[in-house]
């Protein structure tokens, strides 16, 4: 959710929180990129040549000096001859020493990337490894989560209360991997050692915890589904833990809920939206995509992110975002905004992940939609609807929803509520809710646990609607203009057609005349006509699509 180094979740709420955006998020022109965001935003030869599956981490925190060292396995399977390989660990992290099969390899650092010079042959469909030792300070997150880094935080017992959130601005803020969105382990280990009594929550199941003459623990975590990297989080606090089980639609899911000692009572009260949630969205969107790893709601001391079965959760134990409603309507506070959204990113971001950042939409439009499908399941859709509707006052239409690729360069923060009302739009053109279901389904079934552009996912909906959608995608995602219908009534005939648009757009639209749904197919910048009842006055342009109307006087 960034905007290159400040992350995008608030710009979709700028009515609320406009004052305390960093000027960063402020900007419509795209930055100077360099070859350092080259590096960092492409696929390059040095990291094309080899497919990642597995990370073997391990991590000692030290709250004393606010530091973290450890070592990662990374596992890799050859796909072509090549003896340079790239990983990536940011400043001022430091990578101690590189080492194959007992060798200790050369690596020349450029910035955040970090070249190994591989010394035996690289062999097509050979399975190898390289362990990487390291060590530093890493980055502190001066405004969680909308700038990526790590929080250290004491709680109110003065005891450490420790954090990670780097999307954006990378995992390899706090640990040496592939830090590009395209390649993904297919399982992950994660062994967190840190002071008693201090506990580590982390990504998947609990393995074992291990405690050490040193008076420290190592949490041994264990994933078995392929995770995003900036998934990848560490969450060290004195927690305690509660559990229950989820009747959902693959069998019971294993839920666990760790919160600080004193707010215990709250969250056995506030996290009841997490059954309801998935009741919500394993309806809308199919089985939630980890039951192997199970569901974690960890809270932290910010405000939330979506990090893949270990959700992360601030929002002060209240209904809303921070207690507000983000649509002005009254139906943001019939739920906890931050278990809905960043859970909802379980199934878009976590299970379908974008390839290139420039491609945030897919994570971002869907999952700010949840929230209004949230709503439909459970108050019905003239909720859904209103909430939906609420949100475009926080649309800035400052520039398109596709950002830059290969340049870690994300679109517009509108992708959030522009991105929902879009969809939102959509599902009115495919008019039965039954099929657009299936649809929302079959995303998370056909692309289930892969990476994916943007390119993909608009084929597939336009696939699955049987529409041309090329023109729709275009307007919405890529351009900044709000479609306009233009209409003229005279006797009983109505004038109409699209402006402020692309040439080649298109779309139906609904409108009511005098109250009763009559659909029209405009076109850009031509006038078609029909013919109405005689005496229709009043003319709206249907509420649910995200457009707007303009009758003009006639001549």
């Amino acid at each position: 959710m960034k905007l290159t180094h400040v992350r995008w979740f608030v710009a979709a709420l700028s009515l609320f929180l406009a004052a305390s955006m960093p000027s960063a998020q402020a900007q419509n022109t795209p930055p100077s990129f360099t070859r350092h965001d080259t590096l960092r935003g492409s696929i390059t030869p040095e990291r094309v040549w080899w497919d990642l599956t597995h990370y073997d981490l391990s991590i000692k925190v030290n709250p004393k000096d606010s530091t973290f060292q450890g070592m990662n396995k990374v596992t890799y399977r050859v796909l072509k001859p090549h003896q340079t390989m790239q990983l990536d660990l940011q400043p001022p992290m430091r990578m101690e020493r590189v080492v194959q099969n007992g060798q200790n390899l050369v690596v020349r650092q450029d910035g955040n990337a970090w070249f190994i010079q591989l010394q035996e042959p690289q062999v097509p469909g050979a399975v190898q490894s390289v362990e990487v030792y390291y060590s530093g300070k890493p980055q502190v997150s001066v405004n969680p989560p909308w700038t990526g880094g790590v929080t250290w935080k004491q709680d109110a017992k003065g005891n450490p209360f420790i954090a990670t959130s780097v999307q954006g601005d990378g995992a390899s803020l706090f640990w040496p991997n592939k830090d590009h969105m395209y390649d993904e382990p297919d399982s992950m280990m994660i062994r967190v050692n840190v002071p008693m009594p201090l506990v580590d929550v982390s990504n998947g199941r609990l393995r074992k915890v291990e405690e050490h003459p040193d008076r420290t623990r190592t949490y041994h975590w264990a994933v078995t589904n392929p995770i995003n990297n900036y998934g990848v989080n560490v969450n060290v606090g004195v927690y305690t833990s509660f559990y229950e089980v989820y009747p959902g639609e693959k069998g019971p899911l294993d839920c666990t809920y760790y919160v600080l000692p004193e707010n215990l009572e709250k969250a056995k009260v506030q996290f009841k939206d997490v059954p309801r949630m998935l009741k919500a969205f394993e309806h809308w969107f199919g089985p939630y995509p980890f039951y192997e790893d199970g569901y974690k709601l960890v809270e932290v001391p910010y405000l939330g992110m979506e990090h893949q079965s270990s959700v992360t959760y601030g929002n002060k134990y209240q209904n809303g975002y921070l207690g507000r409603d983000l649509s002005g309507t009254g139906w943001g506070l019939k739920f906890d905004f931050i278990i809905i959204h960043e859970s909802g990113h379980e199934w878009f971001a976590n299970n379908i992940t974008y390839k290139d950042i420039a491609d945030m939409w897919v994570h971002e439009a869907f999952t700010a939609y949840s929230e209004n499908l949230f709503l439909d399941y459970h108050y019905g859709k003239e909720a859904s609807s209103a909430y939906v509707i609420g949100t475009r006052k926080a649309i800035k239409n400052d520039r398109p929803v596709v950002g830059k690729y290969d340049l870690n360069y994300p679109g517009s923060g509108d992708m959030y509520y522009k991105g929902a009302n879009m969809l939102h739009t959509l599902r009115q053109l495919v008019g039965n809710d039954k099929k657009w279901r299936k649809i929302l389904r079959g995303l998370n079934q056909d692309f289930y646990h892969q990476t994916v552009t943007g390119a993909q996912i608009e084929q597939y909906l336009v696939q699955k609607t049987g529409m041309n959608l090329t023109a729709f995608f275009d307007q919405y995602l890529r351009n900044v203009r709000i479609p306009e219908l233009e209409y003229q009534l005279k006797g009983n005939k109505l004038s109409y057609r699209w402006t402020n648009c692309l040439p080649t757009f298109a779309m139906p639209v609904k409108v009511l005349i005098n109250g009763k749904p009559k659909w029209l197919k405009p076109v850009a910048n031509s006038w078609k006509d029909t013919k109405v009842v005689k005496g229709s006055s009043h003319i709206l342009v249907e509420p649910n699509f995200y457009v707007t109307g303009k009758r003009l006087e006639v001549e």
